[in-house]
């Protein structure tokens, strides 16, 4: 073929170099290489996977992930076993800020084995800055968080030149340095050590990890090293830890070997468990039949015919169900160890929020606040209440319940899914005004609505906004609400409900002992006052109410705001204002000192504005602090304040409650 002597037809290399074969060979291994890696395939190659682009071989470690994954059976059987946890947490918006409480969270006290607070330490210094790892995290697209638990770490000392030969591996594996931190737990039964990575590589750009890494590598690469510091498995170790699965209510592997042997619909046929003539395989195989008997008792297995077994559909769910209810069981005997305090295993109960046989509203003391998935971010309250027994509650995610502390008393009540009052008066006022809202056309709609009332329908506009739940606000502080709003907002109330199962109310932040005479309206004096008392069972934490409320009524007798008459207790009508305003007064006295500003006491219909300082938690409730520039004062406290701490705030005192105004006056947000 001839060519234009215009032509040119470039070669790439070197100047005059003739080009090498072999050099040409390996440059077109290694494009036939990443095209592997992206999931393509080469021309006139084999066809591509039907499941077409995967994206889980994307990213550092996919090839390394492959071939850890894909180990020899035979091998991954006879290694330590290690639990790896992994989450990729999104530092948008207020990622950054979640990953500071993270980090103050694992580093919080009592998870060492001596009880003290946990260390932050990195591959160099056992003792870091949390501080300073995450200043650079400040616009970081993501973080990556592992929570590494070998099934042996009891045997360790120390964890840390465990995990630091785990991230040196994981950097080789990736082909980057990583910034990351950790520290280690030794609160539970099992230790392990949570890690940090940020989503950065050495060269500054998003670290990407193959999802095949993330999910069989790291883990395979911890087992390793822990097979190495440990040895491999022994027969006796596989064998009793088979032999202890036989009897255990919870998911096994024997549990999955049985459903890789049963067909679709469930059906074993015990000849396909028939052992060979090997004396494992006849192990392996009473270990089989002893688990089918198990689960027979359980209701999750039956013998339809001898030889024939049919497997529950709800087998597997069932059984992990077990398996954690057994774990909430551990902890409640643990924390209560902790107490000095002893509990009949009738008296543990786990609370659920979807039963209908719950009670409406559970009143307890904290016994302790933890972790059920640290990976996730759940959260457990345990608590005894006042019914005598010792409750475990799941409260979801962590940032979605204020924090409790131990001894505090608190209400517990199921979180309502359906669509509020506020929510039908918002759907009837925008149908009667062609689909708008506001705080006027609601003043026009009810004649007999205030404006704070109309103002708490914005409020939940607004919240329903934040979480984009189909609302709409204009500028001029009109809503455009969607004529199915109602169901709208029974969705909004759902998802609300996955990250905060339970509504928490915290009665008294004081322990019971200390309300036994201090001056302040307590959460007894309330009850001593109320037409309704607490219904307190004469058992467990019951018992103690009781007591206490014995001894308050007589202290009251004794302070002149109670009389005993005819085997009844008088108290004085204005008990509850006297006691509150003594504390009041005794507080004020000592943060006057401390600030150097004079005390104001609000009146009722009194304007109240100033710069939200902090909270104080007294036996009378929960104040905030306004300090103005020449005074302070003390209003009731509401969670919704902590948002604009050291801000300007401004409210109206409506007897013993206030009505907050932030932000725009008119068809803004008031709280």
């Amino acid at each position: 073929m001839a060519h234009d002597d215009d032509e040119i037809i470039p070669r790439l290399g070197r100047i005059r170099s003739r080009g090498s074969s072999k050099r040409a060979k390996r440059y077109l291994q290694r494009v036939l290489r990443a095209i592997a890696l992206a999931g393509g395939r080469p021309r006139g190659g084999s066809p591509r996977p039907k499941s077409g682009f995967q994206g889980n071989r994307i990213g550092r470690g996919a090839g390394v992930g492959r071939v850890l994954a894909s180990r020899d059976r035979y091998a991954a059987f006879r290694a330590r076993r290690v639990v790896v946890k992994t989450r990729i947490v999104k530092m948008a918006g207020k990622g950054l800020d979640a990953a500071r409480v993270h980090l103050r969270y694992i580093q919080r006290d009592g998870v060492t084995r001596e009880g003290r607070p946990g260390e932050l330490y990195d591959s160099e210094r056992d003792r870091t800055d949390g501080k300073a790892f995450l200043e650079p995290s400040d616009g970081d697209r993501h973080q990556f968080r592992f929570i590494v638990t070998p099934e042996d770490g009891a045997e360790y000392d120390d964890l840390k030149d465990l995990t630091r030969r785990l991230m040196q591996r994981a950097e080789q594996d990736l082909g980057t340095k990583l910034e990351w931190v950790a520290v280690d737990h030794y609160n539970t039964g099992h230790p392990h050590t949570h890690i940090v990575i940020r989503g950065k590589d050495e060269t500054g750009r998003d670290l990407v990890i193959a999802r095949e890494y993330l999910t069989h590598g790291l883990r395979e690469r911890a087992s390793e090293l822990v097979s190495l510091d440990l040895g491999p498995r022994t027969d006796r170790d596989i064998e009793e830890r088979l032999t202890n699965e036989v009897s255990q209510e919870r998911f096994t592997t024997i549990d999955r070997s049985l459903q890789r042997a049963a067909d679709e619909s469930g059906r074993l046929e015990v000849a396909a468990l028939a052992p060979s003539a090997s004396e494992d395989a006849r192990f392996q195989h009473a270990l089989r039949m002893g688990r089918l008997r198990t689960l027979e008792r359980l209701d999750l297995a039956e013998e339809r015919e001898p030889g024939s077994w049919q497997l529950s559909p709800e087998m597997e769910p069932t059984l992990r169900r077990l398996g954690e209810r057994g774990d909430i069981i551990k902890a409640l005997h643990r924390e209560m160890a902790r107490e000095g305090r002893t509990r009949g295993a009738a008296e543990y109960a786990i609370y659920d929020p979807t039963d209908k046989n719950v009670p409406p509203r559970l009143v307890g003391r904290v016994v302790a606040r933890g972790l059920s998935d640290e990976i996730q971010d759940q959260h457990y309250l345990i608590v005894d209440g006042i019914d005598g027994r010792t409750h475990w509650i799941g409260i979801g995610r962590g940032d979605a319940t204020e924090p409790t502390p131990e001894g505090a008393i608190i209400a517990v009540s199921p979180r309502s899914i359906e669509p509020r009052a506020v929510d039908r008066a918002v759907a009837e006022i925008a149908s009667a005004n062609q689909g708008y809202y506001s705080v006027d056309l609601h003043l026009r709609h009810d004649t007999t609505a205030s404006q704070e009332f109309a103002e708490t329908h914005v409020r939940r506009l607004e919240a329903m906004r934040r979480a984009r739940a189909g609302v709409e606000r204009h500028p001029d502080g009109t809503w455009l609400i969607a004529p199915d709003h109602l169901e709208r907002a029974a969705a909004y109330e759902r998802g609300q409900a996955r990250t905060q199962p339970v509504t928490v109310e915290t009665l008294s932040a004081l322990p019971l002992a200390r309300q036994l005479a201090t001056e302040g309206a307590t959460w007894l004096d309330h009850d001593l006052a109320a037409e309704v008392p607490v219904a307190a069972r004469d058992a467990g934490f019951g018992h103690e109410v009781r007591a206490a409320l014995t001894q308050r009524r007589q202290w009251l007798v004794e302070q002149g705001l109670a009389r005993e008459e005819q085997n009844r207790t008088i108290y004085r009508r204005d008990f509850l204002v006297v006691l509150r305003r003594r504390e009041l007064a005794r507080v004020a006295t000592q943060l006057s000192g401390e600030l150097g500003l004079a005390y104001a006491e609000p009146r009722p219909g009194e304007r109240v504005a100033g710069v939200y300082r902090r909270r104080i938690d007294l036996a009378s409730g929960r104040f905030a602090l306004i300090e103005k520039s020449r005074e302070f004062t003390l209003v009731p406290w509401r969670p919704v304040l902590e948002r604009n701490l050291g801000k300007p705030v401004e409210g109206m005192v409506r007897g013993d409650t206030i009505s907050w105004t932030l932000g725009r006056r008119r068809g803004g947000p008031s709280l």
